[in-house]
């Protein structure tokens, strides 16, 4: 089990989620393995006695950052969401360095729903909506979520697998 964000024990719900989508993984493997073979390519064609590679460097580094680095950022990647009794508590980890956290006192309103990733946030991870009001979305997969409408009138999305008891237990905190 993940650690708790803070170490308060006044956790009502706490979800952590993690990329698991299949072709996801296939695209990203693909890609990396496409960076190590252009390497490992470059390396053999500059050993070779009438080779001109040349650009074994660049290759490398190349390799290292996307053949390396893509795939630990995906495994790395996670969204840490705790709903406390001050409020909402999240975190996309490795993009914030911190967590954040929404006061019971800005939240408007708190609803399940489904929603369409690519159509109205262009896609998973740390969105912005496509159309005009959609606010931001933080999601990791599938298409369930709990829209927040804050006091000040900004609307958050945050994907969830457990969309329904998310939502019941905002709305606990908050009092509704």
């Amino acid at each position: 089990m993940e650690p708790a964000i803070e170490h308060d024990k006044g956790i009502v719900f706490r979800e952590v989620q993690r990329f698991k989508q299949p072709w996801l993984w296939a695209l990203i493997l693909l890609v990396a393995g496409f960076a190590w073979f252009t390497f490992i390519w470059e390396l053999y064609t500059s050993l070779s006695p009438d080779g001109e590679g040349g650009q074994v460097w660049f290759a490398g580094i190349i390799a290292i950052l996307v053949g390396t680095g893509l795939p630990a950022l995906f495994v790395s990647s996670k969204l840490i969401v705790e709903v406390k009794r001050d409020g909402l508590y999240y975190r996309y980890h490795p993009f914030h360095r911190r967590t954040h956290r929404i006061a019971c006192e800005e939240i408007e309103k708190a609803e399940s729903r489904t929603y369409r990733p690519i159509a109205e946030y262009g896609g998973w991870g740390i969105r912005g909506g496509w159309r005009k009001g959609a606010g931001r979305a933080y999601n990791v997969y599938g298409d369930q979520g709990v829209q927040l409408e804050l006091v000040d009138g900004k609307r958050i999305l945050f994907g969830s697998q457990r969309a329904g008891e998310f939502a019941a237990a905002l709305r606990t905190v908050m009092g509704n």
